[in-house]
C-alpha cells in the first residue's frame, strides 16, 4: 500500500510518501510563503528524490481539518485535483488526530492545540491502550479555559503539543494543575508523515471516498461568515430600532390629534351654550 499524504492545515505545509509503513520521503516547512506556493512543490520535489510514478499510490490522504480555512481548502483542492487526475480515492483525516499521532505510545495523556484565535483552540484529549492511539475526547474548537478544567477532571499528566501552545503557555501554566509537558519541536506541529500513518490505518478499514466528495471539515465558520452574521444582526437590530421609533412617533402624533380633538369638540360645545 502507497499513501501520498497531505497537510497544510495551519502554519506548516508538509507533503509525505508512506509504503507499508514506512516513510519513505516527508517535506515540511514551517515559513512565510503560502501553501499555494509550497504544497505542489513539495510534491513534486517528493516525486523526483523518490523516482516516484504516482499512478503507482493507492491513495491520496490529506488533513480535512479544523484548522486555518484557506490551508484546508488549499489542501483539500490539491488533493481533491490529484485524486481526479489520477483516479485514485481520498482519504479525509482528522487534524487533531493526526497531530496528536506525531507522538509516540506513551502513559500520558495527549493534548494537541491548534490556535483558533478569540481565545479558543481546537484541541482533542487522546491516550494509547496497548499501543493504539484512542480518542477520549474527539477534536472541538473550546475556549482554553474549559480545556484545562476537562484536563484536570481526568487528573493525568499530559503532553501537549501544536501552534497554541506558545500562544496560551502562561494562561495555561495558571489554570493547569496536572503534570504537563511540551511536546519537542520535531514532534508539535503537523507532519504529513502522520497524516498518512493514520490514513494507512483507515485504509485498510475501508475509510476511503471519491475525490469528488471530499469537503474539509471546518468545526466552526470562517470569520467572513461570522463578520456577514454579526454585519447582517446589526442591520436586522437598526431596522427593529428604526420601526419601533416610528411607531412611537405615531402613536405620539396620534395622541396629539386626539388632543387636538378634544380641544375642538370642547370649544364646539362652548359655542352651542352660548
Amino acid at each position: 500500500m502507497k499513501i501520498l499524504a497531505l497537510d497544510s492545515s495551519g502554519l506548516v505545509a508538509s507533503a509525505a510518501v508512506l509504503e507499508d509503513d514506512i516513510l519513505l520521503g516527508e517535506y515540511t516547512i514551517n515559513h512565510k510563503k503560502t501553501h499555494s506556493q509550497t504544497l505542489l512543490p513539495m510534491v513534486d520535489a517528493l516525486v523526483q528524490m523518490l523516482e516516484l510514478d504516482l499512478n503507482t499510490v493507492d491513495a491520496i490522504a490529506v488533513a480535512a481539518g479544523p484548522g486555518s480555512f484557506t490551508g484546508l481548502r488549499i489542501g483539500a483542492a490539491t488533493a481533491k485535483g490529484l485524486g481526479l487526475a489520477l483516479d485514485k480515492p481520498l482519504i479525509a483525516v482528522p487534524t487533531v488526530d493526526a497531530l496528536a499521532y506525531n507522538v509516540g505510545v506513551t502513559d500520558c495523556l495527549i493534548c494537541p492545540m491548534m490556535d483558533a484565535r478569540r481565545g479558543q483552540v481546537y484541541t482533542g484529549i487522546y491516550c494509547y491502550t496497548e499501543g493504539k492511539l484512542d480518542v477520549l475526547r474527539p477534536q472541538e474548537a473550546v475556549s482554553v479555559a474549559e480545556l484545562a478544567e476537562t484536563l484536570n477532571e481526568l487528573g493525568q499528566e499530559v503532553i501537549l503539543l501544536g501552534d497554541g501552545v506558545p500562544v496560551y503557555l502562561e494562561r495555561l501554566k495558571e489554570l493547569l494543575e496536572v503534570s504537563y509537558v511540551v511536546a519537542p519541536a520535531h514532534l508539535n506541529r503537523q507532519r504529513a508523515g502522520a497524516v498518512g500513518a493514520l490514513a494507512q490505518l483507515y485504509y485498510r478499514k475501508g475509510k476511503c471516498q471519491p475525490a469528488a466528495e471530499m469537503a474539509p471539515e471546518y468545526l466552526r465558520k470562517s470569520q467572513a461568515e461570522r463578520e456577514r452574521e454579526e454585519r447582517e444582526a446589526r442591520e436586522e437590530n437598526k431596522k427593529e430600532q428604526e420601526t419601533e421609533s416610528r411607531k412611537e412617533k405615531r402613536g405620539e402624533d396620534g395622541g396629539k390629534e386626539d388632543q387636538e380633538t378634544c380641544v375642538m369638540e370642547e370649544k364646539a360645545g362652548e359655542g352651542h351654550e352660548k
